[in-house]
């Protein structure tokens, strides 16, 4: 216990300190009338407003946004997943395909969200298409080009044996490209996060997007820094799940291995 206690302060300590030295200048800052509180409040007036309305945040608004977050994130884990393995296995589909995921990602989200909101109403689905929009393209880059990594040694040994194209897909390309694949989840739950709230933002009824806004329209800057900072919160919590997921595939993966 206190080994890797001791390996977490080195690791995080510096990172910790960092943290501490900012907020204390960004409050002193603040007090000293540096800076107009409406303009950015201070940490401590961001807490208390955390506090003030967290029955509003964590009970009608968090559940709301992760439920679109999740939604996103496995339409986009699906949709990634089969797009890039479509474009491995196919050359015509791979020219394409690829062209419009390039398209995709140079259309602004905020242009594209009203017409999601034409076509879905104010459901969740125009702030899951947002966010599915936002989140599913590192996820197909990544497996797509996870497929084509290496492995042409083990490759041509099991064609020696009689191995058929599935097999090769499974036993070779799938374990080659999981570490790609595993680092596009952790850029897309993030990703979903961020695709969410601009469709909150731009067309929500509900959820911590909305709630920053409708806050940012009554000039309380405290309490959109508050909600801000639950989804910062969830985006972090989301990119540790995931990385903790990786830690022990990779680890059962190279000790099978």
């Amino acid at each position: 216990m206190k080994t890797k206690l001791n390996r977490w302060r080195k690791e995080y300590g510096l990172f910790l300190l960092v943290i501490i030295f900012v907020i204390s200048i960004w409050e002193w800052i603040v007090d000293k009338g540096m800076i107009p509180p409406f303009i950015l409040p201070s940490p401590l007036s961001i807490w208390k407003s955390l506090l003030t309305n967290s029955l509003l945040l964590f009970e009608v608004h968090l559940p709301i946004t992760l439920e679109e977050v999740l939604i996103g994130f496995i339409l986009s884990v699906i949709g990634g997943v089969l797009i890039g393995s479509i474009m491995h296995f196919s050359k015509a589909m791979e020219k394409v395909l690829y062209p419009f995921l390039v398209i995709s990602q140079t259309i602004p989200l905020i242009a594209i969200a009203p017409i999601f909101i034409m076509w879905f109403g104010y459901s969740i689905w125009s702030k899951v298409a947002v966010t599915f929009l936002t989140a599913f393209f590192p996820i197909v880059i990544n497996t797509y080009d996870g497929l084509k990594l290496g492995g042409d040694d083990y490759r041509e040994l099991l064609l020696t044996m009689g191995a058929n194209r599935f097999q090769i897909f499974r036993k070779i390309q799938i374990p080659q490209a999981l570490p790609l694949f595993l680092s596009g989840l952790k850029m897309s739950v993030v990703y979903c996060v961020v695709g969410a709230t601009i469709g909150e933002w731009l067309g929500g009824t509900a959820g911590l997007g909305y709630f920053s806004r409708r806050m940012s329209g009554n000039m309380e800057a405290d309490a959109v820094f508050a909600s801000v900072f639950i989804l910062s919160l969830m985006g972090i919590a989301l990119f540790l799940i995931i990385a903790f997921i990786e830690k022990k595939l990779l680890k059962r993966r190279y000790f099978n291995q």
